[in-house]
């Protein structure tokens, strides 16, 4: 038998060896054929009894094919899971390699690297027009999986990987050219060393919302904040046969299953959870977070597909250079170019356009990407609003945006210069008053002998006012009623005397007496005791959470919790007062579902953020406890990651000022993007923050952590947060960060 003949026939053995994997216990029939003419003619041609074996081993490749392409119709979303994780699937280098004419990989190689399943390149692509030749550059970033490479991490990213990714977007910036985003990646790696995996995701999101350039991704696979680390872009593409998703179906059904840690779930619930999900390219595309489908050869793309890698280059190139034309400013001319690259027929090798984009155009193209996240999902939270309700509130916001520019941009800007004019002014006049009379008050000083108040002040021993050691809450705890004592959980450690109920959960405000440990608390405590007697305006409320894929048996679980909170959706918003100075809240409820976010609670945020604008008002996220995105709501609720950060941009460079304050449990995707991108995170004492917890740490990385690993204070030793408050002093604080940090535009002073 000669090497060519061995060499294709390997490949059918690699082929079979593929089809059942992705196919475990099902078609046995089909791979039964294939089995056994392979063995047929690996024993015949092995005794050179076949008269022609290149035209019996092309039939026999034939045969796969067609089987190939009759299973493909079978292909069920758990299969295209497996086909996405195979080692004989695609990966990013065979992509470099067979779609860019060259490149060269910038940031560390191979297992040299600061992080390997991070790779980042600097390709070219090379097109014609006519006789002549045009190189143009672009940045490649994406997890780099390998063919079942261990030390690739299986394409999970550290902190320190998405932050390598951060630093080359920022250099294709600088540098004025594209950046294409490939995605095969299960989830980042949730480890919390410095940055720590969900603050940098959610810098890397935070960045990706104003970058000035061209943004195209890929998805292969798109494992929830893994995949929004490098998701953020002007066109999303997406492989046929991969999948984008809040979680991996085994982790849905572990979640769905109440599994307990160490236990597997069946495959039947896999398979259910992976079907109700809705993670496809078909369903991604139907619900409008993708923009194109790219077509992959039957059961999914593999290194020695080529004619693929040709259609992927005319889609990136088609993508790119539409993302280029539609920054172009005027209608027609745009319209005219568009048409001419969206022709099926069309050789984009052989129809050249500038990457380059000129400075007034990047302003249009930041626009456009954020105002397309921000449409995002609308559909999929159910307003309860009534439709004069939402017409009025939409005319009030047309008839006051004039006046609240005027008063605002105008008067209030020109106040402020002529206030510190007239300040300048009384200032110099003091001085000058007081070297004027300074002989003065020498003398009269020295006549009545008398000393400094104020050096007395400083002196003399400080004197009770009244009886300030006892606390009046407006609002106390149900939980004051337990007529009994409660144990302290750091009693072991710091010897914590028992506490008797009514004092804990009333006066004491559910701290410790003794070590300061924070009982959980009610998010009422904080509604009525932070903010000013009678301040809240609750907006919005009609904004309820829903089951938008109709994932079984999930509608009568909100509406339970409805029943029971008596709110509508994990997410609260309103307007409060503190010492009179107005501001906009976002409460994440972790009584609703562990504060879970859905399109709902996204769809809140961003109105809420949008409202803060527009009044010119501080805006607080208060996070009662949060749980990550809701996985019942598939990729309506991790698209919530880039969409709530695209309005925390807009806010901040409207010139807000926005704080997010933790409490209790703050995991997962919200840390990992609109409540991680803030300059201002502060945290109550005894809460935990992290990207993943405990239980799912153990489950992806095989690793036990270390006691109190989410802890506040390590948040805290890694810069996450900038300080740990007392729940009692939470009201004096925010009043005095309100006072003293945020931009240009305090509106409020």
């Amino acid at each position: 038998m000669d090497n060519n003949i061995e060499k294709r026939l390997q490949s059918l053995r690699d082929r079979l060896a593929y089809l059942l994997d992705i196919f475990p216990g099902k078609h046995r029939s089909s791979a039964a054929l294939l089995e056994e003419k392979l063995a047929d003619f690996t024993a015949y041609a092995g005794s050179d009894a076949l008269e022609d074996s290149y035209a019996d081993l092309a039939n026999l490749e034939d045969l796969f094919a067609y089987v190939e392409r009759h299973l493909e119709n079978e292909i069920s979303p758990m299969d295209k899971v497996r086909i996405v994780r195979h080692p004989q699937r695609i990966c990013l280098r065979d992509i470099l390699e067979n779609v860019y004419d060259n490149f060269t990989e910038v940031g560390g190689q191979d297992e040299h690297s600061l992080d390997p399943s991070m790779l980042i390149a600097r390709a070219i692509v090379t097109r014609r027009r006519g006789k002549k030749a045009y190189t143009q550059s672009v940045m490649v970033i994406g997890q780099e999986k390998g063919h079942g490479a261990e030390f690739r991490n299986g394409g999970s990213v550290k902190p320190w990987g998405n932050a390598k990714a951060l630093q080359y977007m920022s250099v294709a910036e600088t540098e004025g050219i594209p950046v294409h985003c490939y995605i095969f990646t299960p989830g980042s790696y949730p480890v919390e060393d410095y940055p720590g995996a969900g603050q940098q995701i959610a810098r890397n999101i935070y960045y990706m919302a104003g970058l000035r350039v061209p943004v195209v991704a890929i998805i292969s696979e798109g494992g929830s904040g893994g995949a929004e680390a490098i998701g953020l872009a002007d066109k999303r593409l997406m492989l046929s046969h991969g999948y984008y998703s809040v979680i991996s179906p085994e982790g849905a059904a572990a979640i769905e299953g109440d599994l307990k840690t160490g236990a597997r779930a069946t495959s039947e619930l896999i398979e259910h959870c992976a079907n109700n999900l809705k993670i496809t390219a078909q369903d991604n595309l139907k619900f409008g977070y993708i923009d194109r489908i790219i077509q992959e050869p039957p059961l999914g793309a593999r290194p020695w597909h080529y004619d693929f890698y040709r259609s992927l280059r005319q889609e990136v190139l088609r993508a790119t250079d539409e993302v280029v034309i539609s920054t172009r400013n005027i209608p027609i001319f745009r319209g005219i170019a568009l048409s001419r690259h969206r022709s099926p027929d069309a050789d984009l090798d052989n129809l050249h356009i500038r990457w380059g984009i000129p400075a007034t155009a990047k302003t249009r193209l930041v626009l456009r990407r954020q105002q397309k996240f921000l449409r995002f999902s609308r559909q999929a939270a159910r307003d309860r609003r009534p439709f004069l309700t939402k017409q009025v509130v939409a005319f009030y916001d047309w008839i006051s945006k004039p006046w609240i520019s005027f008063k605002y941009d105008f008067y209030r800007k020109h106040q402020r210069q002529l206030k510190t004019i007239i300040e300048e002014i009384h200032n110099e006049w003091e001085m000058l008053k007081y070297r004027l009379l300074s002989p003065w008050r020498k003398l009269t000083k020295k006549l009545s002998g008398r000393t400094d108040s104020k050096a007395k002040e400083l002196t003399a021993l400080s004197t009770w006012a009244g009886d300030a050691r006892r606390r009046k809450w407006n609002y106390i705890s149900p939980r004051y009623k337990i007529d009994r004592t409660i144990t302290c959980p750091n009693s072991d450690s710091y010897g914590c005397l028992d506490l008797w109920g009514p004092d804990l959960f009333a006066e004491f405000a559910g701290v410790c007496s003794h070590c300061g440990y924070h009982f959980p608390m009610e998010p009422e405590w904080y509604v009525k005791n932070v903010f000013d007697a009678g301040s809240t305006f609750e907006f919005n409320s009609e904004i309820e959470a829903g089951n938008p894929l109709d994932f079984p048996g999930f509608s009568e679980r909100i509406d339970k919790d409805q029943a029971k909170t008596g709110a509508k959706s994990g997410c609260m918003t309103f307007e409060a007062r503190i010492d009179n100075i107005k501001m906009v809240v976002v409460m994440l409820m972790g009584t609703f579902r562990g504060g879970s976010v859905g399109a709902a609670e996204g769809y809140k945020f961003v109105e809420a953020a949008a409202r803060a604008q527009k009044q010119r008002m501080p805006l607080l996220s208060y996070v009662h406890g949060t749980a990550g995105i809701r996985i019942q709501e598939g990729t309506h609720g991790v698209i919530q990651m880039p969409r709530c950060t695209v309005a925390v941009r807009r806010y901040i460079e409207s010139g807000g000022l926005y704080m997010v304050l933790y409490d209790t449990n703050s995991f997962a995707g919200p840390v990992a993007s609109f409540l991680g991108c803030s300059p201002y995170q502060f945290a109550v004492r005894s809460s935990n923050i992290g990207f993943a917890g405990p239980g799912v740490i153990k489950e992806t990385t095989g690793t036990d952590i270390p006691p109190k690993y989410h802890r506040s204070y390590r948040a805290l030793s890694r810069g996450h947060i900038q300080a740990i408050w007392d729940r009692r002093q939470i009201r004096a604080n925010l009043k005095q960060a309100l006072l003293t940090i945020g931009g240009r535009n305090l509106y409020y002073r």
